[in-house]
């Protein structure tokens, strides 16, 4: 199969302004990725990711991610979900997920109480990114285990985000609508390289790799398959 850039563990944070409970969240998540777990994470942003941010929705149908919640609303879990895939984790603040959610201060000025929460959740965040690194993901059967290794320490730099993690994607069309397909440019180098000419063939060969990266529905295989193959002759044509 394609060798795909370096794993590593997308977190969503909530995007909520009106509650200390976002504000949580949003600090928890960045004190992860800058402090933390810095190698290992990157941010995706919610709302670019819910408008149709395609590497943002690239990244979460591939690898594994945590959403971190405010509220029992899950706008970052329930987002994901429906737009990429469950996530690996789910973390909700207010619900006492990770500590009760009163006396946390406004959510414009975390007071004490409210800057400890921060820190027990980062803290949560960067157990689970451990686990889950700590084995082979696999989106179709998310599973998980349940311990953890030590936690690492790792120099601040600058924050990482999904966009820059260079998911390869390439656009087809089929069942009267564009799909993109994660992983496919690099599928058809290495089916070029193995000197896999466009035929029927080949044809079931990209239809199972695609299958690996992407969700396909089993009454669309057909045409996705003809689409695919479609690309790949143009692709091979081409010369890329």
């Amino acid at each position: 199969m394609p060798e795909l850039p370096k794993r590593k563990v997308g977190i969503i944070a909530c995007s909520g302004e009106e509650l200390p409970e976002g504000t949580v969240t949003r600090l928890a998540a960045l004190r992860v990725l800058e402090s933390l777990r810095p190698h290992k994470t990157v941010t995706i942003c919610l709302p670019l990711f819910l408008a149709g941010g395609e590497a943002d929705r690239a990244f979460a149908r591939f690898y594994p991610t945590i959403a971190v919640d405010g509220c029992e609303k899950r706008c970052a879990a329930r987002g994901t979900e429906m737009y990429s895939g469950r996530p690996a984790v789910s973390i909700v603040v207010r619900n006492g997920g990770v500590a009760a959610s009163a006396g946390l201060g406004s959510a414009r000025h975390l007071n004490t109480a409210g800057m400890q929460v921060v820190s027990e959740t980062a803290d949560q965040v960067a157990r689970h990114v451990d686990e889950l690194l700590d084995r082979k993901w696999d989106r179709r059967s998310e599973k998980r285990r349940v311990d953890s290794p030590p936690q690492e320490s790792f120099p601040q730099i600058s924050v990482p985000c999904s966009c820059a993690s260079s998911i390869p994607v390439g656009k087809v069309q089929f069942a009267g609508h564009e799909v993109a397909l994660v992983g496919l440019p690099l599928i058809f180098a290495e089916l070029r390289e193995a000197g896999k000419p466009p035929s029927d063939q080949t044809k079931s060969e990209l239809l199972q790799a695609v299958k690996i990266y992407n969700s396909i529905r089993a009454e669309e295989d057909a045409a996705c398959a003809e689409a695919v193959l479609k690309e790949y002759e143009t692709f091979c044509r081409e010369g890329h």
